[in-house]
């Protein structure tokens, strides 16, 4: 892995994580709920509410939460999760922003899975500090946010990436029904609307449309994704 670039001010970054020995770290549903939570939560620099388990109903987890002032570090311009790992898309807000924003993130998240899970004594869950590179254009930023947005196609097919997939119907509405990414608000679909900034995104497709029809069109024709792969080798974190 090269050496992490500058965290510059205003400049968008991919960020990337992974469970410790590629261990999953979301176990359920309120795991993922957890951290988009946490995603809201900590982008602040003041010190995040004590944030109650017991009080952690699905129905609580989806509510919006209160529109009050935020001195935020960064704007989450997309992400997903996956069972092992998570990619973000942020725009850095302050100096250290990022740094600081996914600081509070590890250690929040950290304590809040091993309690959950009683894991005493168990050292770090995710493998080190974050990975970053920055993303360069307008043109790198569709191509990432498509990548980052099919991930979840991997829980449905292995290895689709090299083959293609093998219903392309049945992936379409899959993706269109995964929670735990920023694709749904992104085409106008109300997931967790006020975690994410997607004015940048969106205004780059050209649209909310644009954005699916984007992303079907490379899962319908297999030709476009290997070459979407190749134009944004350079940002891919794995």
């Amino acid at each position: 892995m090269a050496k992490r670039p500058p965290l510059v001010n205003d400049s968008i970054y991919h960020i990337y994580n992974r469970g410790l020995d590629r261990r999953n770290i979301f176990l359920d549903d309120e795991d993922y709920l957890r951290f988009i939570h946490d995603l809201f939560e900590f982008n602040d620099t003041a010190p995040a509410g004590k944030f109650s388990q017991e009080k952690q109903t699905k129905q609580q987890s989806e509510a919006e939460p209160p529109k009050v002032s935020r001195d935020i570090f960064v704007e989450v311009v997309c992400f997903t999760l996956m069972p092992n790992h998570f990619h973000l898309v942020l725009k850095q807000k302050q100096d250290g922003g990022i740094s600081s924003f996914m600081q509070k993130i590890n250690t929040g998240y950290t304590m809040y899975f091993n309690e959950k899970y009683k894991r005493k004594g168990a050292g770090p869950l995710f493998q080190g500090r974050f990975k970053a590179v920055l993303v360069e254009s307008e043109a790198q930023l569709m191509y990432l946010a498509w990548y980052i947005f099919t991930n979840p196609i991997e829980i449905l097919q292995k290895n689709w990436k090299e083959k293609g997939v093998e219903n392309p119907k049945d992936t379409i509405s899959y993706l269109e029904k995964y929670r735990w990414s920023s694709y749904l608000d992104c085409i106008g679909k109300k997931n967790f609307p006020s975690v994410t900034s997607r004015e940048t995104l969106i205004d780059s497709f050209g649209g909310s449309y644009y954005i699916r029809k984007f992303m079907e069109e490379r899962i319908m024709d297999y030709k476009k994704t290997k070459e979407d792969l190749g134009r944004i080798s350079p940002i891919i974190l794995d």
